[in-house]
């Protein structure tokens, strides 16, 4: 048994009354991003990204629409080094992008970083030093006076700096383990180093509160917010930002609720790279902003190119769960979540609705720059609708709603037999050789139509054809009020009364002027009334609707007495002899073929 006994709330919850945040329900307007990804991110890899990975992925931050990027810990290695002042000397910064910089508060530290940032047009120095509890007694063994006095040493240094060297400045700090940080001594360390830099409303300074490693619920950080956002001076002129990590699993959720209490600011990373378990996940923050109808100002609209780069450049894979941008994440499997983004979708079609409802699709796929054809995939759990769904979204065929149990259930029987997921290809094949491949034993060869309109506007059709029925060829003849009567009528009288004429649907399943269409039929067979689908593929709008009855006839098949539905294959059998084994496309035994039709 695990024992829990030696872990205890580590964080120092603030007063009662800071918690006037849980009134809002959702965020109202996009915070200042910052994206940490080319240092917090990049000191996390196994294999740090090179030079010119850390220029892709910069250029791709610039494109998502970062304002603020943190391009590294200059004084941490040459490599980091080099990439600012690479950016910085091939003019590689835009106007509106803000470059920022990390440093301890630590002398040489500080120089070294000023050296790498002189000359950018426009930079944040972020200085920083340690906090909390277990920071003071157990690393550097100083009280909360000399770790006060860190802070502000550091802050003296790199005003006095920021006048020496060339640039336009910004500064930013953090009390790191914020979280494991007595909040009064939190603010009291800030509001030191705030006095030293003196931020006006026209020249801010950020105060980043960092969840450098997630100790509390989300909502206990909240109203450290709060408390923060009360008692920091020069509040007019300071903007709060919070950098939460992800050792709980609610990086997301310190953030959105940091924001509610009065954070302006958030840094974090794509895909929640980062130390440990990560940073907050910048996709998930801003999507979910957008699913509220508030626009994050940063365009996630082509989620696969950026979750290439991604890939590429930090050798870190994105799990097909991640939200917004896995693979799985808009694909549904369980058969009532696909009947219901089907019923969903033809609703929008229908409602022509300015709002996204389709059930258990928070945003419209399309948003992100996903497809709609990978939403539903057919499994053994998937039900009905999944493969209507399917037949329409990825080959066109609008399957009549009476028709999806029967054609779910030919589906089922194939996911069941090879226990994984099965593709769309197979589905159609399926539907192909269940459907519109029935053309056995009856077969129409050739056929004419005569129409004729009395004074009364009636129409009236005669139909002439040649059917055959295994190796029987015969003429047949009919009439009625349209074609599809007038065909019904002639087969009457070959050993097929003993249909009735259900249900018809047609539709077009290409464009232009040689669209082709397809024609679905439900017959009854009155001697067991089972019923019976049929489809019929043609370019000619009259013959379609016949081959679906001739398939939905081929479906139903008589065999000494017995009716049955038959699989028709292909292969030769021979008088006293079967045709052998029966494989599927994985080389398993699905039957032996033990039946041929011969003519009367």
């Amino acid at each position: 048994m695990m024992d829990a006994t030696k872990y205890a709330p580590g964080y120092y919850p603030v007063p009662a009354g800071y918690d006037s945040w849980v009134k809002k329900d959702h965020i109202e307007k996009a915070p200042a991003w910052c994206s940490v990804d080319l240092r917090d991110g990049n000191q996390a890899l196994i294999v740090p990204m090179s030079l010119e990975e850390k220029l892709e992925f910069f250029q791709m931050l610039v494109k998502i629409g970062f304002k603020e990027i943190e391009v590294g810990f200059p004084a941490a290695s040459e490599t980091e080094y080099e990439f600012l002042r690479t950016l910085i000397e091939k003019n590689m910064i835009p106007e509106d992008v803000t470059v920022q910089v990390l440093t301890q508060c630590r002398d040489h530290i500080i120089r070294r970083t000023f050296e790498a940032v002189k000359g950018a047009p426009r930079a944040v120095i972020h200085f920083y030093n340690s906090t909390s509890v277990a920071q003071r007694e157990q690393v550097f063994h100083k009280s909360k006076e000399e770790i006060k006095q860190i802070a502000v040493d550091g802050a003296k240094l790199v005003k006095q700096l920021s006048e020496e060297y060339e640039g336009n400045f910004l500064f930013e700090y953090s009390p790191e383990s914020f979280t494991g940080t007595e909040v009064d001594y939190a603010v009291e360390v800030c509001n030191a180093v705030l006095d030293i830099m003196q931020p006006t409303p026209d020249r801010p300074m950020i105060i980043n509160l960092p969840v450098t490693v997630e100790m509390s619920m989300p909502h206990v950080y909240a109203n450290q917010i709060e408390y923060c956002d009360k008692h920091l001076k020069y509040r007019d002129s300071v903007i709060i930002s919070t950098h939460p990590h992800n050792d709980r699993g609610t990086g997301v959720a310190c953030a959105e609720l940091a924001v509610l209490a009065g954070a302006q600011r958030v840094e974090c990373c794509l895909f929640g790279n980062g130390e440990r378990t990560g940073n907050v996940d910048m996709v998930t923050l801003a999507m979910n902003m957008w699913t509220q109808g508030v626009d994050p100002e940063l365009d996630f609209s082509n989620i696969n190119k950026i979750k290439d780069m991604y890939e590429r450049c930090t050798k870190m894979p994105v799990g097909d769960r991640q939200p917004y941008a896995g693979k799985l994440v808009f694909t549904a499997f369980s058969g009532s979540h696909q009947d219901a983004i089907n019923k969903g979708s033809q609703y929008m079609k229908e409602s022509n609705s300015g709002f996204w409802e389709i059930p258990y699709l928070p945003i419209d796929p399309a948003d992100v720059g996903r497809e709609y054809e990978p939403i539903i995939r057919i499994n053994s759990q998937s039900g009905k609708g999944g493969a209507a769904y399917i037949m329409e979204h990825s080959f066109g065929y609008d399957l009549p709603k009476s028709m999806h149990p029967e054609f779910g259930a030919i589906v089922q029987v194939e996911t069941d037999k090879v226990g994984k997921e099965i593709s769309p290809e197979r589905i159609n094949e399926l539907f192909q050789q269940e459907y519109v491949e029935a053309k056995e034993p009856y077969k129409l060869l050739k056929h004419a139509f005569q129409e004729s309109v009395d004074a009364d506007g009636h129409s009236h059709v005669t139909f002439w054809g040649t059917l055959q029925h295994t190796d029987t060829i015969f003429a047949v003849a009919g009439e009625g009020n349209g074609p599809i009567d007038a065909f019904f009528n002639a087969i009457k009288d070959e050993k097929m009364a003993h249909f009735t004429f259900l249900d018809y649907k047609s539709h077009a399943i290409t464009d232009g002027s040689d669209s082709q269409g397809v024609a679905y039929i439900l017959l009854q067979d009155q001697k067991d009334s089972r019923k019976y689908w049929g489809v019929g593929l043609s370019h000619n709008i009259n013959l379609a609707p016949l081959r679906a009855i001739l398939s939905a006839i081929n479906r139903d098949m008589e065999v000494d007495g017995n009716t049955m539905t038959l699989l028709q294959t292909t292969a030769a059998l021979n008088t006293g002899n079967s045709g052998g084994a029966l494989v599927n496309d994985q080389g398993q035994v699905i039957g032996i073929t033990n039946m041929k039709l011969i003519s009367n």
